[in-house]
């Protein structure tokens, strides 16, 4: 009698209970990626002025600024792991070549993005001989640096804007909220032998934010020399140097976040400001409506592989925010991209994903291969004035409108 009783209340509750609604198959038709190049060296021989480092920086098996062969390594990594992606996912084929018209890749002038580019659609279609197109000359590049080729922005407005997003307190309180970044930095730099006293520090020299006449303003003084610092170790790092070569043996991998946190907000405000990242991402940004459009000269992958600059300029226009791995928020990895998916549901809707993926510092020092149980970081990111849930799909019409605004009506 009991089994009985419990037996019926369970199939009434079965009966009341909510029904379960199956959420909406969203089927991958394209995608949009613009990547920042993978590992570099430094740019330039002095990373630092003259004597603020206790020692001379490492050496470095290419060029300055130039993609290292772990750089290319990393790249075709990111190359074959997304191809199986792609294809389990009924975008592209999962053998063979992709049919004509079905990849397009557009690199910036400077060598180290157009060799990332090469070498992660090699190893997407091994073989296939994928086009890589960019300008032929890399100081005039209306895509990547619009603001060098022909785009004009006012530099003292620029500056204004910027000034505009300070804290009470001014670049001061900016300065003094990295107390503890500059502690770690100073730590692995060393004692500065170009100071005359003791209590000479790199935290004791006064940060600026300059104009620029046609560019955003430049972040300088300390905290513009611990961004510069700070990427360069761990660039060391992810490039596979042997631990007494990041940061002179100083630093660990834990140090890495706190040394980085001043790369973002070098960004903030060179980069993100909206006057600026209005006008310097709107080639970009038009390129992304085409690929997503369908646009000729587009296909189903459509990458753009720039510098983090590009995804700092985007990602300020579009108000993205995002935290990958252990990079400290809105940084820009090296290899990592900031995407776009273009979903159709059952009922022929488009709608709109945007996401960042990037390989974790060790998975890009180690070359780990990539796999569904050993993947990149991957984050979907919500897309401001059209969702707020991260994974939440933003319909094509009104994120083409969002985009459109801004290509329209560039921040004043």
């Amino acid at each position: 009698m009991k089994r009985a009783f419990v037996m019926a209340l369970a199939l009434a509750s079965a009966a009341w209970a909510a029904p379960v609604v199956a959420a909406p198959t969203l089927q991958l038709e394209r995608v949009v990626m613009l990547m920042r190049h993978s590992v570099r060296p430094p740019t330039k021989p002095e990373v630092t002025p003259p004597g603020w480092a206790a020692g001379p920086w490492p050496t470095w098996s290419t060029g300055f600024g130039e993609l290292t062969p772990h750089g290319a390594d990393g790249a075709k990594l990111m190359g074959r792991y997304d191809r199986g992606v792609f294809a389990a996912r009924g975008m592209l084929p999962a053998a063979g070549c992709p049919a004509t018209g079905d990849i397009a890749v557009w690199a910036s002038g400077k060598s180290r993005a157009i060799d990332t580019a090469k070498n992660y659609a090699e190893a997407l279609f091994p073989g296939c001989g994928v086009t890589v197109d960019h300008p032929a000359d890399e100081n005039n590049d209306p895509v990547f640096h619009p603001l060098g080729s022909g785009a004009t922005i006012d530099g003292a407005r620029a500056l204004a804007a910027a000034e505009a997003r300070l804290p009470p307190g001014g670049l001061k309180a900016v300065h003094a909220a990295h107390a503890a970044d500059f502690a770690t930095l100073q730590r692995v730099l060393g004692k500065p032998a170009a100071c005359a006293v003791p209590s000479c520090k790199l935290i004791d020299i006064p940060s600026t934010l300059e104009p620029n006449a046609e560019d955003g303003p430049d972040l300088g003084g300390a905290l513009g020399v611990a961004s510069t610092a700070g990427s360069s170790i761990m660039l060391a790092y992810v490039e596979g140097k042997p631990m007494s070569e990041v940061g002179w043996g100083r630093a660990s991998k834990a140090d890495l976040t706190s040394l980085l946190k001043f790369h973002p907000t070098k960004f903030y405000y060179e980069a993100r400001t909206p006057y600026v990242a209005d006008r310097a991402a709107a080639p970009i940004a038009r390129r992304i409506l085409a690929a997503l459009g369908g646009e000729a000269g587009t296909g189903k992958l459509t990458l753009l592989v720039g510098h983090d600059t590009n995804i700092a300029h985007l990602g300020g226009m579009l108000d993205l925010h995002w935290t990958v791995g252990e990079y400290p928020a809105d940084d820009p990895p090296p290899g990592g991209a900031l995407g776009f998916e273009l979903l159709r549901d059952a009922r022929g809707g488009q709608f709109v994903r945007a996401f960042y993926q990037a390989q974790t510092m060790d998975q890009l020092r180690n070359l780990t291969p990539l796999t569904a149980k050993a993947p990149p970081a991957h984050v979907y990111l919500p897309i401001p004035g059209c969702t707020k849930m991260a994974s939440e799909p933003c319909p094509l019409a009104s994120f083409r409108a969002i985009v459109q605004r801004k290509l329209d009506h560039p921040a004043p």
